[in-house]
């Protein structure tokens, strides 16, 4: 017979990961949103990475954080906004505040960069959260990787732009994806969608590439078309 379930226990589980003074502080340094290496957690934890693993292997069993594979690499965030909540009130309670994550890639490059094909960096996150928030990205039902489908609003007007969103389709690579940006941890627009945004972007001059390295320069009409399109202020 199947073991009856207690909440009681699952949330002795949960209180117990938590409550290991390493993992908590893993936990609340993802609490801003950027993903983080195991390897720079146990730095935060002041553990070693034997150690780190074996926590970080614990929080995820209890569901309180999920792996983002980029690359060759293995990037740790929260679970999702509930399990940030009951982080956040646990901090109400035990007052204190957090040091905020301050990224260490040279100021240009975090300003705006390509990756690969597609546009990375403080630029690149910002037109990826504001594709969502105006509803022309949603998230692909039938994919388990967390792909992008575009909204029948996101067709219309990146067709608008001059994107001809049937093209990427045609491609032998991912759509639209989430890619896990290495200098803000937060997810910037991948795949045959973001470098069409890309070509686009300079294609109308909104960003110059720089001549020796991967940085982008945003324009002045840039920053007035960005704005007028997305509501990016850039």
């Amino acid at each position: 017979m199947p073991a009856k379930y207690h909440p009681d226990e699952a949330v002795y589980k949960i209180a117990a990961a938590i409550g290991d003074p390493g993992r908590a502080r893993m936990l609340y340094s993802l609490m801003d949103g950027h993903a983080r290496t195991a390897t720079e957690l146990a730095i935060v934890a002041n553990v070693s990475p034997s150690t780190a693993s074996v926590h970080l292997s614990r929080l995820k069993e209890e569901r309180l954080v999920k792996v983002l594979r980029q690359g060759k690499h293995r990037y740790y965030t929260l679970n999702g906004t509930d399990v940030a909540g009951v982080l956040e009130g646990l901090s109400v309670l035990a007052g204190g505040t957090r040091d905020k994550f301050v990224p260490r890639t040279p100021s240009r490059l975090c300003a705006a960069r390509t990756c690969y094909d597609h546009i990375a960096g403080t630029l690149g996150v910002a037109l990826h959260d504001r594709l969502t928030k105006l509803n022309w990205l949603a998230n692909d039902p039938a994919s388990s990787d967390g792909s992008y489908s575009l909204t029948s609003r996101g067709e219309k007007s990146f067709e608008a732009l001059g994107i001809d969103v049937e093209q990427p389709r045609t491609l032998r690579r991912r759509f639209a994806s989430p890619c896990l940006d290495w200098s803000e941890r937060r997810p910037h627009l991948g795949g045959a969608m973001g470098a069409a945004l890309l070509t686009l972007a300079l294609r109308k001059k909104w960003v110059s590439p720089d001549l020796d390295s991967r940085a982008l320069s945003i324009t002045p009409r840039g920053r007035r078309e960005m704005h007028e399109h997305f509501g990016l202020n850039a």
